[in-house]
């Protein structure tokens, strides 16, 4: 016997994914993030809504098919995670050296499962995920914190071609203990300066103010025209 959803389910099915894409999106709202409390109500709502059309289309036609034959309500679902990969690659952008959104890629992609577990009424599987996602985002930071984690810098010093600098800069490198991890020279003939550009990797807890205080310390050497850290 086929049983259709009540609209007080739907109600209830509707809410619980607004309200998971509504502490979700507070979270990354709070960090400024383009993907906030809109767009984390809007993708956890709307996978809702498509499950539960899914699952009106599968018992409008299992109401009219032969017996044994049930059609497949699954291939929504997969439609709904190719489409919110879109959303979330748009959300992640590279910054210099840093990538910045793919945290918040991965939480667009985590309230649309959310929304759809909603919409199927795996409720308490909704929950559960609700309350493992607002652990990780704001319990998991406070450990972050007290990891001591690599760095990575790109140093450009840009000096007079006559200027023959490279030992003492590296030597400077080594020992505020940087690591070079590649480094490229450059010749500009036409305005008689050299480039120096060196990828670094240092310990970001140990060394937060290395980047003000070696920049300052290159940019007084004489010959040095312009030191950007990046």
């Amino acid at each position: 016997m086929v049983v259709a959803i009540t609209p007080n389910e739907i109600l209830i099915r509707v809410g619980l994914a607004l309200a998971a894409g509504f502490v979700l999106g507070w979270e990354r709202e709070g960090h400024g993030r383009a993907a906030g409390l809109k767009t984390m109500i809007l993708a956890s709502v709307a996978s809702c809504l498509a499950m539960l059309l899914s699952e009106t289309y599968f018992l409008e036609s299992a109401a009219r098919s032969q017996p044994g034959f049930l059609p497949d309500r699954a291939r929504l679902a997969a439609g709904i995670l190719t489409g919110i990969g879109f959303l979330g690659a748009g959300a992640i952008l590279r910054h210099g050296n840093n990538i910045r959104g793919v945290t918040t890629g991965a939480v667009l992609w985590y309230a649309t499962i959310l929304g759809m577990a909603c919409g199927s009424g795996r409720l308490q599987l909704a929950g559960l995920g609700t309350v493992i996602a607002l652990g990780v985002l704001y319990l998991l930071p406070l450990m972050e914190s007290r990891i001591a984690r690599d760095g990575f810098a790109r140093l450009t010093i840009v000096l007079d071609a006559d200027k023959k600098a490279e030992a003492a800069i590296e030597n400077l490198l080594k020992e505020k203990g940087l690591q070079i991890t590649n480094n490229q020279h450059a010749l500009d003939l036409g305005n008689r300066e050299r480039s120096l550009t060196y990828d670094l990797k240092y310990r970001r807890a140990r060394d937060t103010n290395i980047s003000s205080a070696l920049v300052d310390k290159l940019a007084g050497e004489p010959g040095v025209r312009n030191v950007r850290w990046e």
